[in-house]
C-alpha cells in the first residue's frame, strides 16, 4: 500500500509541475511583440482573433477583436471593436492601438479578416456585425477600405445580401477571421461558413466593388483559408469539428464549381483556426514554389504553435518548426517586405497576443533561405 501512496503522490507532484511550468518563444527569432494585452488597458477585458497582412507599401497591419465586457463571441457580447496596430519596420516597432470599427454599445463588430488587392493598393478588412438589442442571433456581413495602407479606413459597407441567401438570414453564418487572397488573374477570394450548410467561397472580379459567391456548398469544413496553387488551381485548408484531430483539404480545378476533399493526416490540428499562404513561386522569378502553414500542431489541446513548409504545393509539408510550446490559439501569417516570416497568434490562453518574425533559414534549420527573386534584381 506505501508503494501505492507514494506512486499516486508522484503523479500529483508531476501534474502540479506541468500545470505550473513556463514556456518560452522560440530561440533564435527577430521579434516578438506582446500587441495586445488586456492587461495594459481597463477597460477590455480581453482580445482575440488575430489578423495580419503586409501592405502594398511593406507596412505591417495587425488587426484583432477588441472585447470589452468579456471575452465572449459575437451574439455573447454587446461591446466588440476592430483595433488595429501598424508597423513600418518589419515589426520591430508598433503604433498605438488605433481603432478601425466602434459601433454604440449593443452592436458589435467581430472576426477580423482582410485581403489585400495590390493590383489597386486597397486592402480589405471583413468582420462579422450584430446588432444585440434589436436582432440578436442575426449575422450580417461588413467589410470596410483602406486606400492609404491602412491608415485611414472607409465606412462600413453591408455585403451580406451580396455573399449570402436572404433564406440564411437567421442561421449561423460568418467570414473566417484571417485572411483571403488574390490570384494571379486580381480576382479577390474568401471563404464564409454557414454551420448550418456548410462552406462557401465568395469574392470580388473588380476589385471589391462588387461582390459574387459560389452556391457550392463545401463540406466538412468550419473556419477555412483559400489559396491559389501554381497550376492556377484553388486550394482550401479546413478546421473541421471532429474527433479526428486533423484537417481536412479541398481542391477545385474549375474556378470553384466543383470540388475534391480529402482527409489531411499529417496535419494534426485540435479543431481550431490556422493559417496558410503563398511564399514564393517560380512564375514570380522564385527559384521555389513554397507554401505555409501555422497552426497549434497538437490534436486534442489548443498548444504548440507551429509553421510548417510545403514545396510541392500542399501536398506534403516539412515537420516544421515549433515558435511556441505551450498554449496557442488562433493564428494569422504574413510575409515580410525583406522576406522574413511573420505569425501573429493567440498565446497564453488569450491573455496575449504576440507577433513573432523569423527569416526561411532560420524556419528551415539553415536548408533553405530566401534569395531576391530574379525580377526584382
Amino acid at each position: 500500500m506505501k508503494h501505492v501512496i507514494v506512486f499516486f503522490l508522484g503523479l500529483i507532484t508531476l501534474g502540479c509541475t506541468a500545470q505550473n511550468q513556463t514556456f518560452q518563444i522560440a530561440k533564435g527569432v527577430k521579434a516578438h511583440k506582446d500587441l495586445f494585452n488586456a492587461s495594459t488597458n481597463s477597460n477590455v477585458h480581453c482580445y482575440r482573433i488575430p489578423a495580419i497582412v503586409t501592405a502594398p507599401n511593406g507596412d505591417l497591419i495587425a488587426a484583432i477583436d477588441e472585447r470589452v465586457p468579456s471575452c465572449a463571441d459575437l451574439r455573447g457580447s454587446k461591446d466588440i471593436n476592430i483595433v488595429i496596430r501598424r508597423s513600418q519596420n518589419n515589426g520591430k516597432t508598433w503604433t498605438s492601438v488605433e481603432t478601425v470599427v466602434d459601433f454604440p454599445l449593443g452592436q458589435s463588430a467581430s472576426d477580423p479578416s482582410m485581403i489585400v488587392d495590390n493590383i489597386t493598393g486597397d486592402i480589405f478588412l471583413f468582420y462579422n456585425y450584430m446588432d444585440l438589442d434589436k436582432e440578436k442571433d442575426i449575422y450580417y456581413l461588413h467589410v470596410v477600405k483602406s486606400s492609404d495602407n491602412g491608415k485611414t479606413w472607409s465606412s462600413p459597407d453591408d455585403i451580406t445580401s451580396q455573399i449570402a441567401k436572404p433564406e440564411w438570414h437567421k442561421d449561423f453564418k460568418f467570414i473566417t477571421s484571417g485572411r483571403g487572397v488574390q490570384t494571379r488573374s486580381g480576382k479577390l477570394l474568401h471563404t464564409m461558413v454557414n454551420l448550418n450548410k456548410g462552406l462557401y467561397v465568395f469574392g470580388s472580379n473588380d476589385h471589391g466593388k462588387t461582390w459574387f459567391y459560389k452556391d457550392v456548398s463545401i463540406t466538412p469544413a468550419d473556419e477555412s483559408k483559400i489559396i491559389e496553387l501554381a497550376d492556377c488551381t484553388l486550394m482550401i485548408n479546413s478546421r473541421v469539428n471532429t474527433k479526428e484531430g486533423i484537417r481536412y483539404v479541398h481542391t477545385s480545378t474549375d474556378q470553384g464549381e466543383t470540388w475534391h476533399t480529402r482527409p489531411e493526416p499529417n496535419l494534426i490540428d485540435p479543431a481550431c483556426n490556422a493559417s496558410i499562404i503563398r511564399y514564393s513561386s517560380i512564375e514570380d522569378g522564385y527559384q521555389k514554389n513554397r507554401i505555409l502553414f501555422s497552426n497549434a500542431k497538437s490534436d486534442k489541446g489548443r498548444t504548440n504553435l507551429t509553421v510548417r513548409v510545403s514545396y510541392d504545393e500542399g501536398k506534403t509539408w516539412t515537420e516544421g518548426k515549433t515558435i511556441y510550446e505551450g498554449p496557442s490559439g488562433y493564428s494569422s501569417l504574413t510575409v515580410l517586405k525583406n522576406g522574413d516570416i511573420g505569425v501573429f497568434f493567440e498565446k497564453d490562453e488569450y491573455t496575449e497576443n504576440a507577433f513573432v518574425s523569423f527569416s526561411l533559414k532560420w524556419l528551415t534549420d539553415g536548408k533553405d533561405s530566401y534569395k531576391v527573386p530574379v525580377k526584382h534584381q
